[in-house]
């Protein structure tokens, strides 16, 4: 796949729906190797009380489940808005994506090379490839008018 510019569109879809909900407005979308979207998903921590309710975590649950060949997503692309945390890049390496394509950079919590690099270390036994910076402005826009909005001092 050479541009993951309308698979990012898919994943700022469901950031904006998790905004609408109250939630840190994340989104993340899982493809196959052809390009076809097993699934996707949004950060819904907030409407389940469950701190993993991440959009990775979820969007590689039901790509999994809608594969219906096991746990490993060989061959499939996880994209997300934003840089995945440390527990998100864990689930990438162990359900075995090929790649993880991102949005935009977390200086804060980054665990795909900005904070950690969770994801190419070289004691893991999978390494997926990174493409950073799709669609970065956009992904980072939205997460900055949420937390302005949510805020009582706004960001930087």
């Amino acid at each position: 796949m050479d541009s993951y510019d309308d698979v990012m569109r898919l994943a700022l879809t469901e950031a904006r729906r998790a905004a609408d909900a109250g939630d840190v407005p994340i989104g993340a979308a899982v493809v196959d190797e052809v390009g076809a979207v097993l699934a996707v998903a949004a950060n819904e921590r907030e409407a389940t009380a469950d701190p993993t309710a991440h959009a990775e975590v979820l969007a590689l649950r039901r790509a999994a489940a809608a594969r219906g060949a096991g746990w490993r997503l060989d061959a499939c692309t996880l994209v997300v808005t934003l840089e995945p945390c440390t527990m998100c890049a864990g689930a990438a390496v162990l359900a075995r994506v090929a790649r993880v394509v991102y949005g935009a950079p977390d200086p804060k919590a980054g665990a795909v090379g900005s904070l950690w690099d969770v994801v190419r270390d070289r004691r893991l036994n999978h390494r997926p490839e990174v493409v950073a910076g799709v669609l970065a402005d956009e992904c980072g826009g939205l997460l900055r008018d949420f937390f302005t909005a949510n805020r009582d001092v706004p960001l930087r």
